[in-house]
């Protein structure tokens, strides 16, 4: 037989698209042709399979060897095509049961010794793989663990192009080999803070509280050693656990990203804090070549945390609307273009001027007016728009540093996040004929139509509100979701006038 196939999988953003990898040995002078739209790093897969089959003690055919990945208009980048070309040439030879290799999905890098490296990517890839409709798949052994994580399709990990071989039944003598792991992969994490060490702030505790319950957005003003990052810090262990969807989507990210991922699928919501120093391209996701993920991506079913917010280039925060507003980020480059989840929770934290004593009672603010409107106003309306919690946190004082055991207690956030979890129990049980499980995802026209909108009584301030302009329609909707989250931490079955007046007094920034 001269003309075999195998498949692979190409990732775009957390999705993955089957390739057909297909190979043709005809007459002529010996030649590796590789077409079907490859970058720089998987047209260099001619050299490294070429090596690896030679080494492996399966040389690939004398003659010219064609190989087409299709489609051919789907861009292909790295290096995890090599082992699907490498079987799809041993097969179009002869050398490898052409029925068996068109029946697997193959993934992995070769080494020059023939071995397979382990690749970014693999749990998407294999996800892709079993929506395909295929009940096998090589990986690298040292993608196995995660590889296994997806259920309803064979993993099997080999250590290098032999042993794949041999697994599709090539008459080949097995040979001892040294698999290829991942690099040493990172440190535990270290054990999540907990909200009891946050003295005093009650009311931005409850803020949290709140944020939390409904995946509210939160930006906090204030100087310095006022608790802001403490706070922003705290707010993923009052976050439940990630399940289903979720925990396989944030551990498809963390592949991408080449973090490890072991044999467990990622069930903490995630927290990324970058420098205000950071680039548009680091936030939301870029490059000149293979498009990466940015902090946005990663915090995904987490929290985004932008310390010193208003030290941020105007550019770069204002590049975070779209995203918060629909949940995806997509990112056109010239090489193409790659979708992902953005998903998260943004809490801003920044002090009220550029010496940030603006308002203390024990420091002397040294701001002129102008430059004080100017520093904040790096935080854009639009943006501000789109966060439905505002705090304004002040300094503690001697009470706030000697609390109650009691009240410590009940701060902690084990016994928070079970309220937030009870909480968004009930968002999930009232919104199970929707598309939505939490109230900061539900449209405002659902929640101003039907049975849901409220009465004229409870709804009353936040009309008069936009009535006189004090907020956009946006705001008005927000602070509807905002309402409906205080009710569930109260254990109501809807908003009052009391849980409208409460979310529109966080909107507009408690303590303030």
């Amino acid at each position: 037989m001269t003309l075999a196939r195998t498949f692979a999988v190409a990732l775009d953003g957390v999705r993955g698209h089957l390739v057909e990898v297909e190979a043709d040995i005809s007459a002529g002078l010996p030649a590796f042709v590789l077409i079907g739209l490859p970058d720089t790093a998987l047209g260099e897969s001619r050299k490294r399979v070429g090596a690896a089959a030679v080494n492996a003690g399966c040389p690939l055919t004398q003659k010219k060897l064609t190989v087409n990945l299709s489609p051919a208009s789907l861009p292909k980048q790295g290096s995890g095509f090599d082992l699907a070309i490498a079987i799809a040439a041993l097969s179009a030879a002869g050398a490898v049961p052409p029925e068996s290799a068109a029946a697997a999905v193959h993934l992995g890098e070769l080494g020059l010794d023939g071995r397979l490296r382990p690749v970014t990517g693999i749990l998407p890839a294999v996800l892709a793989a079993r929506e395909a409709g295929f009940a096998r798949v090589l990986v690298p052994a040292g993608n196995a663990e995660e590889a296994s994580l997806v259920e309803g399709i064979q993993v099997l990990g080999v250590t290098g192009l032999r042993a794949a071989a041999i697994a599709h039944g090539a008459a080949l003598d097995p040979v001892d080999e040294k698999p290829v792991l991942p690099a040493v992969s990172e440190a535990p994490p270290p054990p999540e803070p907990d909200l009891a060490d946050v003295t005093g702030n009650d009311e931005a505790v409850a803020a949290l509280l709140a944020a939390a319950a409904g995946g509210h957005h939160v930006s906090m003003v204030g100087p310095p050693g006022a608790g802001k990052t403490m706070l922003a810090r705290r707010l993923p262990s009052i976050l439940p656990d990630l399940h289903g969807a979720d925990a396989v989507e944030a551990t498809c990210i963390r592949s991408l990203t080449g973090r490890g991922v072991g044999g467990e699928l990622v069930r903490r919501p995630p927290f990324e804090a970058p420098h205000h120093t950071a680039s548009a391209v680091a936030l939301v996701g870029g490059g000149s070549g293979r498009i990466t993920p940015g902090a946005i991506v990663r915090a995904t079913h987490g929290v985004l945390f932008l310390d010193e917010a208003a030290e941020f280039p105007p550019s770069v925060l204002d590049a975070l609307r779209q995203p918060l507003e629909n949940g995806t980020i997509t990112i056109h480059r010239a090489s193409g273009a790659a979708s992902f989840p953005a998903r998260f929770q943004l809490v801003l934290a920044s002090n009220p001027c550029p010496c940030g004593h603006y308002g203390s009672t024990d420091d002397e603010c040294t701001c002129s007016p102008m430059s004080r409107r100017r520093y904040l106003a790096r935080l854009s309306g639009p943006l501000l728009d789109r966060v439905d919690i505002r705090l304004s946190v002040r300094r503690l004082g001697l009470a706030a540093v000697r609390p109650s055991a009691q009240r410590q207690k009940d701060r902690t956030s084990h016994r928070l996040r079970e309220r937030v979890e009870a909480a968004r129990a009930a968002a999930a049980e009232r919104l199970a004929a929707t598309e939505w499980t939490r109230n900061a995802d539900v449209s405002g026209s659902w929640l101003r139509s039907g049975e849901r909108r409220l009465g004229s009584r409870a709804i009353g301030p936040l009309d008069r509100a936009l009535e006189r302009g004090a907020i956009t329609m946006r705001g008005y909707d927000r602070t509807l979701r905002l309402s409906w989250t205080l009710a569930d931490l109260d254990g109501a079955t809807s908003p009052d006038v009391d849980h409208v007046g409460r979310a529109l007094f966080l909107r507009r920034g408690i303590g303030s």
